[in-house]
C-alpha cells in the first residue's frame, strides 16, 4: 500500500513538471489589425517579442460578438449549441481541467450566467458585466464569487481595471503554491469601450492621427504586405459607401477623430505594458519556459458610436468616449465590415501563440494560415492536460465537443480542418468549407467568396456557382437547426438581396443593389 501511495504522488509530481501551465489571454473588440505584428502602427512591444518567439495565425476565427466568443473558448462549442451565457450544455476549461489536477484560475470580464466560480474556477477576480468603467468600475465586480467593492487606489496607484486585473492575475500565480500546473484565463475589457486611458498614455499618442483612417490603412496593409503576414494576392477592401472620406471632414470633426482614436491606441498600449508585467513576472518566478500562451481578440472592431460626455476628457472616470466605422474599419484592415458581422472583418482574429518547445516547434516568428477557431482551445486544452472531456457536469448535459486540438498545427505538421466552419450571431450568418465561404449581412442575400484569391470578399461568385452555393446554405440551416438548435424565427430564409448596412446615422448606399 505504501509503494502504491508513493507511485501515485510520484506520478502526480512527474506530470506537474511536465505538463505546461496554460495561459488564454483574450482582448475585447480588438481589430485584426491593432497589434504592431498585424500591421499597426499602435506600440505593442510586448505582445511584438512574443510573436517573434512564436506563431501567429492568419487565418483564426471568433463569433464576432463579446459573450459568443467567451461561449466558444470556454467550450469547444458553438455559442447556441452551449446553451450560449447559461452553458446549460456546456462545460468549461476550468471544468475538464481540475479533475486532471490543473489549478484554475481567472481574472477580467466574464459576460455569462452566473459566475466563473460557479463553472469550474477556483480563483476569480472581474467583473460580471461586458462593459465597464475603466476608472470607477460597477456594482459587478467579484473576488471569488463575493461582491467586492471597487476602490480609488489599488496598489499604491489610481485604480484603472487593464492593471488590476493584471496585479490579480500576479496575485493568483504567487498564491498557487502546489507542484501543480495551472491555467488562467485573463479576459481583458481594453480595448472595449468606453474609450478611457490614463492621460500620459492618451498624450503619448498626440498628433499620431491626423493623416487619417485612409491613409493608416493603406500603409497598414503594406505593412502586413511587406512583413509576409497576408499575400498581396488579398487586394484591401476599400472604404465603404457609410464612411466619409477623411478630407471630406471638417478641421473640427478630423480634431474630433483624431482625439478618439489616440484613446483607443493608449489602451492598447496599456493592455500590451500589462501582458509584459505577466510575462516578466512568470519569467522571474521561473514558470515562463514551461507556459503556453495563447493570445486571441473576441472580435473584430466596434463601429458602434455611443459616446456620451464628448467635452470630457477620456482620463475624466464621469467620460463615455466611442469611435464608430471610420477608425473600425482601419482596425479590421485589411477586410471588411466589423463586430457582429460573419464577413472576415467581424470574425477574424490575431492569434498568437508561444509555448514550450516540446509544443511550439515551428521556427519562431513563423505564421500559419491553417483556419482555426475559438472552438480549438478547449480540445487543445484536452490535450495538453492529459484531460477527459466530460459528459455531464452537475445538472447539465453536455453536447459533443466541436473544436479541434491546435498542437498539429504548433508542431509544424498540417491539420485536419474543420469542414465546415459554422458562424452565427443575431441577423448575420456565414459558413467556411474548405476556401469557400457563404455571408449574409444582415439577413441579406447569401454572398459566395473563394478565400484562397479572395480573403477580403471583393468577388461575390454566388450567381457563378449556384450549386455550391445552394449546398452550403443547405449545411448552414442543418448545423443551425440540428446542433445550433435555433429557434424557428432565426432560420427564416435571407432576402433575396443585399442589406444596407447602417451604423447610426450613417448607410452604406453601396449596399442598396
Amino acid at each position: 500500500m505504501r509503494f502504491l501511495i508513493i507511485t501515485f504522488f510520484l506520478t502526480i509530481w512527474t506530470q506537474a513538471k511536465t505538463r505546461p501551465n496554460i495561459v488564454v489571454i483574450m482582448a475585447d473588440d480588438l481589430g485584426f489589425s491593432d497589434l504592431g505584428c498585424y500591421g499597426s502602427e499602435i506600440e505593442t512591444p510586448n505582445l511584438d517579442a512574443l510573436a517573434k518567439a512564436g506563431l501567429r495565425f492568419t487565418q483564426f476565427y471568433n463569433t464576432a460578438k463579446c459573450h459568443s466568443s467567451r461561449v466558444s473558448l470556454l467550450t469547444g462549442l458553438y455559442c447556441d449549441q452551449a446553451g450560449s451565457e447559461s452553458l446549460s450544455r456546456g462545460a468549461t476549461i476550468a471544468e475538464v481541467l481540475a479533475p486532471a489536477d490543473y489549478h484554475t484560475m481567472m481574472v477580467g470580464k466574464w459576460h455569462l450566467s452566473k459566475q466563473p466560480t460557479d463553472f469550474g474556477f477556483q480563483r476569480y477576480w472581474g467583473h460580471l458585466s461586458g462593459a465597464t468603467n475603466f476608472f470607477t468600475g460597477d456594482k459587478t465586480f467579484r473576488l471569488d464569487g463575493k461582491p467586492w467593492e471597487v476602490p480609488i487606489t489599488h496598489k499604491g496607484k489610481p485604480f484603472y481595471t487593464t492593471n488590476v486585473i493584471t496585479d490579480y492575475a500576479i496575485d493568483f500565480v504567487d498564491e498557487h503554491k502546489k507542484q501543480t500546473p495551472f491555467f488562467l484565463y485573463c479576459a481583458y475589457n481594453a480595448p472595449h469601450y468606453p474609450l478611457q486611458a490614463p492621460e500620459a498614455d492618451v498624450k503619448k499618442y498626440a498628433g499620431r492621427y491626423a493623416e487619417g483612417w485612409d491613409v493608416l490603412r493603406q500603409r497598414r496593409h503594406e505593412k502586413q504586405i511587406n512583413t509576409g503576414l497576408l499575400p498581396a494576392e488579398w487586394k484591401l477592401a476599400p472604404r465603404a459607401a457609410h464612411i466619409p472620406a477623411w478630407n471630406s471632414l471638417s478641421p473640427a470633426d478630423k480634431q474630433w477623430e483624431q482625439d478618439r482614436m489616440e484613446v483607443y491606441a493608449a489602451m492598447i498600449d496599456v493592455l500590451d505594458q500589462n501582458i509584459g508585467r505577466l510575462i516578466k513576472h512568470l519569467k522571474e518566478k521561473k514558470l515562463y519556459d514551461n507556459t503556453l500562451i495563447m493570445f486571441c481578440s473576441d472580435n473584430g472592431a466596434c463601429p458602434f458610436d455611443r459616446t456620451r460626455g464628448k467635452e470630457l476628457k477620456p482620463w475624466d472616470p464621469k467620460s463615455y468616449w466611442c469611435y464608430d466605422v471610420g477608425w473600425a474599419h482601419l482596425g479590421n484592415t485589411p477586410f471588411r465590415l466589423y463586430k457582429q458581422n460573419q464577413h472576415e472583418g467581424g470574425i477574424s482574429s490575431p492569434l498568437i501563440v508561444h509555448g514550450p518547445k516540446s509544443l511550439l516547434k515551428t521556427k519562431p516568428g513563423s505564421t500559419t494560415n491553417q483556419p482555426a477557431h475559438l472552438i480549438d482551445f478547449m480540445a487543445t486544452c484536452l490535450d495538453i492536460g492529459n484531460a477527459s472531456y466530460l459528459e455531464k457536469v452537475g445538472n447539465r448535459t453536455i453536447d459533443p465537443l466541436v473544436g479541434k486540438s491546435l498542437l498539429p498545427i504548433l508542431a509544424g505538421e498540417k491539420r485536419k480542418t474543420h469542414d465546415p466552419l459554422y458562424f452565427h450571431f443575431a441577423k448575420d450568418r456565414a459558413l467556411r468549407s474548405g476556401d469557400w465561404k457563404i455571408a449574409s449581412a444582415k439577413m441579406g442575400r447569401w454572398e459566395l467568396y473563394n478565400l484562397a484569391e479572395d480573403r477580403t470578399e471583393l468577388n461575390d461568385l454566388a450567381k457563378k456557382h449556384p450549386a455550391r452555393l445552394k449546398k452550403m446554405v443547405a449545411q448552414w440551416h442543418d448545423i443551425a437547426k440540428n446542433k445550433e438548435r435555433l429557434p424557428a424565427k432565426q432560420l427564416k430564409p435571407v432576402s433575396r438581396k443585399l442589406t444596407p448596412q447602417k451604423f447610426g446615422l450613417r448607410a452604406d448606399p453601396g449596399a442598396k443593389k
